[in-house]
């Protein structure tokens, strides 16, 4: 699988599980950091760890590594680094508040 069917299989799962907003953005030519983000929100701290619990199954079932999950416990912004794929796992707050897709404003929204 590369690393793009990596990205759209994210998108695929946050959708099913009802994220808001997904966005998946090509920053390989922005930053050495990824290739791709997967920005999404939930509009409560449960509907955010139960987006993260899903995407850590999914991934573990399709034997895709996890480098990371950060913010799990407070979720106000969950990071999973999937190593050139990082998903950011917002509150409807906060990814108002950090606005991502501001920030990466020169990235290429991918479908």
């Amino acid at each position: 699988m590369d690393i793009l069917q990596i990205a759209q299989q994210v998108a695929g799962v946050l959708e099913d599980k009802k994220a808001e907003n997904i966005v998946t953005l090509d920053i390989k030519d922005l930053s050495t950091i990824a290739d791709y983000f997967v920005i999404c929100h939930g509009n409560s701290s449960t509907q955010v760890q139960a987006l993260a619990a899903e995407l850590r199954k999914n991934l573990m079932e399709s034997e895709i590594e996890i480098s990371k999950i950060v913010g799990y416990d407070a979720a106000r912004w969950v990071l999973v680094d999937l190593g050139d794929v990082v998903v950011h796992i917002f509150h409807r707050d906060e990814r108002e508040y950090y606005n991502l897709e501001r920030i990466w404003g020169d990235a290429s929204i991918v479908g």
